[in-house]
């Protein structure tokens, strides 16, 4: 991840939190005070955020000194120390919620997806988040699947086409769904990849029918027509299995043959990991 990526969003969480200033911090603690705090792990699992909190610091006071124990992507017991940190204690003090918020968040989607990798390991089969998001923190959450080994889909609606049940049936089916788009992206001298979601059986034969796509999104198969699928498509276009696909049946799934499993609970149903910093 680039900084510049991600500095828009620290910006803004600063300002909703700090606005005219931390009063509580600078009511009670004297302005030339220095101060040492340490990310405590409280819980075992998969650390993320570290690169993120470093940066999170320095933009909140860069005499800030950040010493890193770990880094993302390492597993972590509870007990041990992510990194210290050094500083004016009001500045410390200040960036203190925002880094814990974005890491217990980004570390718990980090162990979530690294659980889910195991699960699938020896496959060909990769993990993918969705859209399913937390408005205004997508670029963390996806950041976190990336960390935890997983694969990110479309980061929005404007990076690739995919048309979905209610896209087809507003546009009166998918041949026509199909045409209009590749119309679209023609008329607009775009190179935006393709995705159909199918529904059935039907559907998969109707899009390998018309082609030009680039993958074929199985949407609520059973494993047993996930691997009807697969066969019959052959290799033509990617596929991707998605619906209410669980911990326990993902391995299932993976075993089909799909290229791809899309996982929305990695993002929109996560028990944050917790995480302390404590001055010491």
């Amino acid at each position: 991840m680039k900084k510049e990526q991600v500095l828009p969003f620290i910006t803004a969480a600063l300002e909703e939190d700090i606005r005219e200033g931390d009063h509580s911090s600078l009511a009670c603690i004297p302005k030339d005070k220095s101060g040492r705090a340490q990310l405590l792990v409280k819980e075992d699992g998969i650390i993320a955020g570290i690169q993120l909190a470093e940066w999170i610091f320095e933009v909140v006071d860069p005499s800030i000194k950040v010493q890193n124990q770990i880094q993302d992507g390492d597993s972590v017991k509870k007990g041990a120390i992510a990194f210290t940190v050094e500083g004016p204690s009001i500045s410390l003090l200040t960036a203190e919620r925002l880094v814990l918020n974005c890491m217990q968040r980004m570390s718990a989607i980090a162990s979530k997806t690294k659980d889910y990798m195991k699960i699938i390991e020896g496959t060909k089969t990769r993990i993918l988040d969705t859209r399913k998001t937390t408005p205004g923190i997508r670029v963390i959450e996806k950041w976190a699947v990336r960390i935890g080994g997983g694969t990110n889909h479309r980061f929005g609606l404007y990076d690739m086409i995919m048309l979905k049940d209610n896209h087809i049936d507003f546009a009166g089916g998918i041949s026509q769904a199909i045409a209009k788009v590749k119309k679209y992206l023609k008329d607009n001298k775009l190179g935006l990849k393709i995705e159909v979601e199918a529904r059935n059986m039907s559907e998969v034969e109707e899009i390998v029918s018309v082609g030009g796509i680039h993958r074929i999104m199985l949407d609520n198969f059973t494993p047993k027509e996930t691997r009807s699928a697969v066969q019959f498509i052959n290799g033509t276009y990617e596929t991707e299995s998605s619906g209410g696909i669980t911990s326990e049946t993902l391995r299932t799934y993976a075993e089909c043959g799909v290229d791809f499993i899309s996982v929305g609970a990695l993002t929109h149903s996560i028990h944050n990991l917790d995480l302390s910093l404590k001055a010491y």
